[in-house]
Protein backbone atom coordinates (compact mmCIF):
# COMPACT_ATOMS: atom_id res chain seq x y z
CA UNK A 1 0.00 0.00 0.00
CA UNK A 2 1.13 3.59 -0.58
CA UNK A 3 3.46 3.85 -3.55
CA UNK A 4 3.04 7.65 -3.54
CA UNK A 5 5.94 9.81 -2.41
CA UNK A 6 5.11 11.93 0.62
CA UNK A 7 4.91 15.68 -0.10
CA UNK A 8 7.82 17.86 0.96
CA UNK A 9 7.08 20.27 3.80
CA UNK A 10 8.32 23.67 2.65
CA UNK A 11 7.27 25.72 5.66
CA UNK A 12 5.23 25.49 8.87
CA UNK A 13 3.92 28.59 10.59
CA UNK A 14 1.51 29.28 13.42
CA UNK A 15 -1.61 31.10 12.20
CA UNK A 16 -3.82 31.08 15.33
CA UNK A 17 -3.67 30.14 19.00
CA UNK A 18 -6.17 29.79 21.79
CA UNK A 19 -5.91 28.49 25.33
CA UNK A 20 -6.38 24.92 24.05
CA UNK A 21 -5.39 24.89 20.37
CA UNK A 22 -2.62 26.06 18.06
CA UNK A 23 -3.37 26.09 14.33
CA UNK A 24 -0.52 25.75 11.88
CA UNK A 25 -0.30 26.42 8.17
CA UNK A 26 1.78 23.75 6.43
CA UNK A 27 3.08 24.62 2.96
CA UNK A 28 3.59 21.46 0.91
CA UNK A 29 5.01 20.52 -2.47
CA UNK A 30 3.69 17.26 -3.92
CA UNK A 31 5.80 14.93 -6.07
CA UNK A 32 4.02 16.24 -9.21
CA UNK A 33 5.10 19.82 -8.41
CA UNK A 34 1.71 21.00 -7.07
CA UNK A 35 2.01 23.32 -4.07
CA UNK A 36 -0.70 23.70 -1.45
CA UNK A 37 -1.15 25.27 1.96
CA UNK A 38 -2.94 23.06 4.50
CA UNK A 39 -4.05 23.93 8.02
CA UNK A 40 -3.81 21.55 10.95
CA UNK A 41 -3.83 21.50 14.72
CA UNK A 42 -0.25 21.61 16.00
CA UNK A 43 0.83 17.99 16.58
CA UNK A 44 0.88 16.90 20.20
CA UNK A 45 2.63 13.94 21.74
CA UNK A 46 -0.25 13.50 24.22
CA UNK A 47 -2.62 10.67 23.50
CA UNK A 48 -5.97 9.84 25.09
CA UNK A 49 -7.84 6.80 26.36
CA UNK A 50 -11.43 5.64 26.00
CA UNK A 51 -12.57 2.98 28.44
CA UNK A 52 -15.07 0.21 27.64
CA UNK A 53 -15.84 -0.77 31.24
CA UNK A 54 -17.69 -4.08 31.54
CA UNK A 55 -19.84 -4.66 34.60
CA UNK A 56 -21.73 -7.94 34.55
CA UNK A 57 -23.85 -7.97 31.40
CA UNK A 58 -23.49 -4.20 30.85
CA UNK A 59 -21.02 -1.61 29.66
CA UNK A 60 -20.70 1.74 31.47
CA UNK A 61 -21.48 5.00 29.69
CA UNK A 62 -21.26 8.53 30.99
CA UNK A 63 -23.44 11.49 30.20
CA UNK A 64 -21.64 14.82 30.04
CA UNK A 65 -22.04 18.24 28.48
CA UNK A 66 -20.48 18.68 25.02
CA UNK A 67 -20.09 22.39 24.32
CA UNK A 68 -19.49 21.78 20.59
CA UNK A 69 -23.04 20.46 20.24
CA UNK A 70 -24.43 22.44 23.19
CA UNK A 71 -26.08 19.31 24.56
CA UNK A 72 -25.57 16.41 26.94
CA UNK A 73 -24.05 13.42 25.17
CA UNK A 74 -23.66 9.73 26.01
CA UNK A 75 -20.27 8.14 25.59
CA UNK A 76 -17.62 5.95 27.09
CA UNK A 77 -15.38 7.40 29.81
CA UNK A 78 -12.33 9.05 28.26
CA UNK A 79 -9.54 11.53 28.85
CA UNK A 80 -5.98 12.57 28.12
CA UNK A 81 -3.00 10.51 29.15
CA UNK A 82 -0.92 12.49 31.65
CA UNK A 83 2.86 12.77 31.13
CA UNK A 84 4.54 9.62 32.46
CA UNK A 85 1.33 7.55 32.40
CA UNK A 86 0.82 4.46 30.29
CA UNK A 87 -2.55 4.02 28.53
CA UNK A 88 -3.70 1.39 31.11
CA UNK A 89 -2.74 3.71 34.00
CA UNK A 90 -4.61 6.61 32.39
CA UNK A 91 -7.62 4.33 31.79
CA UNK A 92 -7.67 3.40 35.49
CA UNK A 93 -7.47 7.05 36.57
CA UNK A 94 -10.13 8.27 34.12
CA UNK A 95 -12.49 5.41 35.00
CA UNK A 96 -12.18 6.28 38.70
CA UNK A 97 -12.66 10.00 38.04
CA UNK A 98 -15.56 9.74 35.62
CA UNK A 99 -17.44 6.58 36.62
CA UNK A 100 -16.31 5.83 40.19
CA UNK A 101 -14.74 2.44 39.38
CA UNK A 102 -11.32 0.87 39.08
CA UNK A 103 -10.61 -2.27 37.05
CA UNK A 104 -8.55 -5.32 38.00
CA UNK A 105 -8.03 -6.12 34.31
CA UNK A 106 -7.44 -3.91 31.27
CA UNK A 107 -6.69 -4.72 27.64
CA UNK A 108 -5.77 -2.39 24.79
CA UNK A 109 -8.08 -3.04 21.82
CA UNK A 110 -6.93 -0.43 19.33
CA UNK A 111 -5.38 2.97 18.83
CA UNK A 112 -7.59 5.20 16.64
CA UNK A 113 -6.99 8.50 14.91
CA UNK A 114 -9.61 11.16 14.34
CA UNK A 115 -9.63 13.41 11.28
CA UNK A 116 -5.94 12.78 10.50
CA UNK A 117 -5.98 15.53 7.88
CA UNK A 118 -6.22 17.98 10.77
CA UNK A 119 -5.17 16.16 13.98
CA UNK A 120 -2.27 13.94 14.96
CA UNK A 121 -3.79 12.68 18.20
CA UNK A 122 -4.57 9.06 19.05
CA UNK A 123 -7.34 7.55 21.15
CA UNK A 124 -6.40 4.27 22.84
CA UNK A 125 -9.47 2.04 23.24
CA UNK A 126 -9.22 -0.09 26.38
CA UNK A 127 -11.51 -2.82 27.72
CA UNK A 128 -11.73 -2.75 31.53
CA UNK A 129 -13.09 -5.74 33.46
CA UNK A 130 -13.53 -6.97 37.02
CA UNK A 131 -14.61 -3.55 38.29
CA UNK A 132 -14.56 -2.40 41.90
CA UNK A 133 -15.85 0.87 43.40
CA UNK A 134 -13.21 3.59 43.73
CA UNK A 135 -13.70 7.30 43.14
CA UNK A 136 -11.02 9.87 42.35
CA UNK A 137 -11.66 13.60 42.11
CA UNK A 138 -11.69 14.63 38.44
CA UNK A 139 -11.64 17.97 36.64
CA UNK A 140 -15.27 17.86 35.47
CA UNK A 141 -17.30 20.97 36.34
CA UNK A 142 -20.30 18.89 37.46
CA UNK A 143 -20.92 15.26 38.47
CA UNK A 144 -21.19 12.93 35.49
CA UNK A 145 -24.15 10.59 35.23
CA UNK A 146 -23.19 6.93 34.84
CA UNK A 147 -25.44 4.70 32.72
CA UNK A 148 -25.32 0.93 32.24
CA UNK A 149 -26.10 -0.36 28.77
CA UNK A 150 -26.85 -4.07 28.13
CA UNK A 151 -24.17 -5.91 26.17
CA UNK A 152 -26.83 -7.91 24.31
CA UNK A 153 -28.17 -4.67 22.77
CA UNK A 154 -24.98 -2.75 21.89
CA UNK A 155 -26.22 -1.69 18.46
CA UNK A 156 -29.33 -0.25 20.14
CA UNK A 157 -27.06 2.61 21.21
CA UNK A 158 -26.97 3.71 17.57
CA UNK A 159 -30.66 4.65 17.90
CA UNK A 160 -29.88 7.11 20.71
CA UNK A 161 -29.45 10.63 19.25
CA UNK A 162 -27.10 11.57 22.10
CA UNK A 163 -24.73 8.69 21.18
CA UNK A 164 -23.36 10.03 17.91
CA UNK A 165 -19.66 10.77 18.34
CA UNK A 166 -17.60 8.81 15.80
CA UNK A 167 -14.95 7.53 18.24
CA UNK A 168 -17.67 6.14 20.52
CA UNK A 169 -19.31 4.36 17.58
CA UNK A 170 -15.96 2.93 16.47
CA UNK A 171 -15.28 1.73 20.02
CA UNK A 172 -18.76 0.19 20.16
CA UNK A 173 -18.03 -2.00 17.15
CA UNK A 174 -14.57 -2.90 18.43
CA UNK A 175 -16.18 -3.94 21.71
CA UNK A 176 -18.81 -6.00 19.92
CA UNK A 177 -16.15 -7.91 17.96
CA UNK A 178 -14.07 -8.39 21.13
CA UNK A 179 -17.09 -9.79 22.99
CA UNK A 180 -17.85 -12.22 20.13
CA UNK A 181 -14.20 -13.34 19.98
CA UNK A 182 -14.20 -13.99 23.74
CA UNK A 183 -17.54 -15.88 23.57
CA UNK A 184 -19.33 -13.24 25.65
CA UNK A 185 -21.82 -12.50 22.84
CA UNK A 186 -23.30 -14.71 20.14
CA UNK A 187 -21.97 -14.12 16.61
CA UNK A 188 -24.67 -12.06 14.81
CA UNK A 189 -23.93 -13.60 11.39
Amino acid sequence: MGSLKKPEILNIKEVARSRLFTIQQVDLEFSNGERRAYERMKPSSREAVMILALEGDSVLLIEEYAVGLESYELGFPKGLIDPGETPPEAAQRELKEEAGFGARSTELLASLTMAPSYFSSRMNIIVAQDLYPEKLEGDEPEPLIVHRWPLNNLTGLLEKPQFSEARNISALFLLREWLIKHNKLPDPS
